[in-house]
Formats: structure tokens, C-alpha cells, sequence
């Protein structure tokens, strides 16, 4: 209601129970009993387990997201990442992919002691988008620059509702899979 009151979002009245439901069913798809590979934020941490997140958004909602999502995995799992909107951030991140961050970067060592050395972070780009890629999205040619540059790519865009409810869902997705990577983290 708050976001609908600053003009952030339009929120009628009626959206809140819709978005409930959204909640509970992003809930119960991202629930600690719900296997990796069907649950989109235990998926998101085991993405960014090894990896330096370059959180790349398309639109106000998703470039909100972005930055909540950055803080979240500071304040959480105490991992750094790094938020900016496209098209900007292929500009801005571009060294990044191609520097001791870049995915070919200082293969995995053969004598590396995998007990007392941890694997090097490399960049993984989580690219956020609030709707479909439009002709004039910049999303091909951020999904091109990471083939260019061999570095993985996951994709967040939620499903079909209102405003409201998108953004629910990239945020509820976004901080189940930094809470699930600070538990990872914990040993």
C-alpha cells in the first residue's frame, strides 16, 4: 500500500489478497523441503556458491530488486555483489569479465589444497528482468556478452500479475536464495 501511496507501484485494494496468494505459493515453491533443482532459491544460492554476483537489471522494479538483493547478500550471507541496471552494465562490469574475475580466469589449480584453500570466485551474472525482453531490451545482448566471455548466466523474471505482484515474487525468490546462501555458508 505504501509503494502504491508514493507511486512506486499501483496497488488497488484488492491486489493485497492476490498478492498473498503469490506469497504463499513462491512459499511453498522455495520451502527447505523442496529438492534443489525444482526450488528457484536453493537454485539461486548453489549458482552463486563459488561466485561473485553481478546482479544485472532490466526496469524500475527489477533495479530496485537488484539493489535489495546486493545488500541482502552483504548483510546475510556476508558475500559482496554487485548491482547495476542494463544497458549500463555492460559497460560498467565489462573488465570485470574479462580480468582475474572472469570465469577462464586461473584455472582451478591441480596442487591446491581443496581443504585449506578455497576455490577462487569468479563472475556470474544474475540478470534480473520485471517483464519479457522487449525489442529494445538490452537482455541478448547481456545473455551475448556472457557467451562471449564464458561466464554463467541465471535469469530471474517472475511471472505473469500486476506490478505488485512481480516485484513480490523477484524479491521473495531474490531473498530465499541469499538466506539459503548464508545457511550454506554456516558449517
Amino acid at each position: 500500500m505504501l509503494a502504491d501511496r508514493i507511486g512506486l507501484i499501483n496497488a488497488p485494494a484488492d491486489a493485497v489478497g492476490k498478492l498473498a496468494d503469490r506469497l504463499d505459493q513462491i512459499a511453498e515453491r522455495c520451502g527447505p523441503a523442496i529438492p534443489t533443482y525444482t526450488n528457484p532459491g536453493k537454485t539461486l544460492a548453489a549458482d552463486l556458491a563459488d561466485a561473485l554476483p553481478l546482479i544485472w537489471t532490466e526496469g524500475p522494479i527489477a533495479g530496485a530488486v537488484g539493489r535489495h538483493f546486493a545488500t541482502e547478500l552483504a548483510g546475510l550471507a556476508g558475500r559482496p555483489g554487485l548491482a547495476a541496471e542494463l544497458p549500463e552494465a555492460l559497460t560498467t562490469h565489462r573488465p570485470l569479465l574479462a580480468g582475474a574475475l572472469a570465469a577462464g580466469a586461473d584455472p582451478d589449480d591441480f596442487f591446491r589444497d581443496r581443504v585449506e584453500q578455497p576455490a577462487a570466485l569468479h563472475a556470474r551474472i544474475i540478470l534480473l528482468r520485471e517483464a519479457e525482453a522487449g525489442p529494445l531490451s538490452a537482455t541478448r545482448a547481456a545473455q551475448q556478452l556472457a557467451d562471449e566471455r564464458d561466464t554463467p548466466l541465471s535469469e530471474l523474471h517472475p511471472g505473469a500479475g500486476s506490478d505488485l505482484e512481480r516485484a513480490a515474487e523477484l524479491l521473495a525468490i531474490a531473498d530465499f536464495g541469499a538466506v539459503y546462501l548464508a545457511l550454506a555458508g554456516t558449517e
